[in-house]
């Protein structure tokens, strides 16, 4: 006939209905989906005037334990980010040159005041290229500034005098860590951690992880928004730092202690906040089990703080024949 059978069977062979393309799935009805009342909510917490200047996690922390939970962290997030509620405020920081290595230290803290670790920032004035020094002690366990001075030059007879204080208020540490600074690597330092018997801890050259809870609490201090460019006298300085360090260690929930604040952990008074957010926790559980792919929990204590976590040897092992 001339006509191929493989032609004939494509030119009658019936054409399939397109499928219709299938819904998006941030368009599908979701069940366990918040309600309007519920973003709403939490909207209206993130707007408060007492939680203008706090991220999304502080407020979502501070609201739970004020006995209002809504949703899960991330669902704060979540609505926050599709009112543009949430920012990225970090600075690029400049490289340094890595001078020879040393060793690497390494602490361990189960407790408050086992290890403290402090620092030496420096505070813009108005006159370039002077600069109003902040002293700065906090317990690495429980995240507690338990001593701070600010003065207008760096020098290790006024680091001895604030260390010798708080050990006197808080007991003395077992180990006092911190960088290579002139005030720390000082005689004075020196003399009155032998008297104590205080252990010096000390990081490598150029290595900012060595020292990281200071570095953290110095980078908290002045990222959140009412820290100035330049503070225009020392009494302004001075006044700042009365408030912040008054509300982190009252008010600020920090994500390295199971967002507590550090003076609950520092004097192991966790216990009713963990206890009252568990409560939310299950009220929102039975409400919206759908919601959750297993029981929720509220955020742990850890058990341990370390700087340099050690590495565990391995078990020698006897040869067998």
């Amino acid at each position: 006939m001339g006509y191929p059978r493989a032609s004939f069977y494509r030119h009658h062979r019936t054409t399939a209905k397109p499928a219709s393309a299938p819904i998006p799935q941030a368009l599908r009805f979701q069940p366990s989906a918040l309600t309007d009342d519920e973003r709403g909510q939490i909207l209206h917490e993130l707007s408060r005037d007492e939680y203008a200047n706090l991220s999304v996690g502080q407020v979502f922390y501070r609201a739970w334990d004020a006995g209002c939970y809504i949703a899960s962290r991330s669902s704060w997030y979540r609505v926050a980010a599709d009112h543009g509620l949430v920012g990225d405020r970090r600075r690029k920081s400049q490289s340094r040159s890595r001078p020879e290595r040393k060793e690497k230290p390494e602490l361990v803290a189960n407790t408050p005041g086992q290890v403290w670790s402090w620092d030496i920032t420096k505070l813009s004035t108005p006159v370039r290229g002077v600069y109003w020094h902040l002293y700065v002690i906090v317990d690495v366990y429980s995240r507690y500034v338990v001593a701070w001075e600010l003065h207008t030059y760096e020098d290790g007879r006024i680091a001895t005098t604030m260390i010798e204080t708080a050990s006197k208020k808080y007991g003395r540490p077992d180990y006092l860590h911190s960088d290579n600074g002139a005030a720390m690597v000082s005689k004075p330092v020196s003399r009155l951690s032998s008297l104590l018997g205080i252990e010096l801890s000390f990081s490598r050259p150029s290595v900012s992880n060595d020292n990281p809870y200071s570095e953290a609490l110095f980078k908290t201090c002045k990222y959140v928004l009412e820290f100035p460019e330049r503070f225009d006298d020392f009494s302004d300085a001075h006044a700042y730092c009365v408030w912040f360090f008054a509300m982190y260690n009252t008010e600020h929930r920090h994500s390295g202690i199971g967002y507590h604040t550090p003076v609950n952990v520092h004097f192991r008074r966790t216990s009713a906040v963990t206890a009252q957010r568990r409560r939310l926790l299950d009220q929102a559980y039975r409400r919206h089990p759908d919601r959750y792919g297993q029981r929720p929990r509220p955020p742990r204590l850890p058990g341990r703080a370390h700087i340099n976590q050690p590495i565990k040897q391995p078990t020698e092992l006897s040869q067998t024949s």
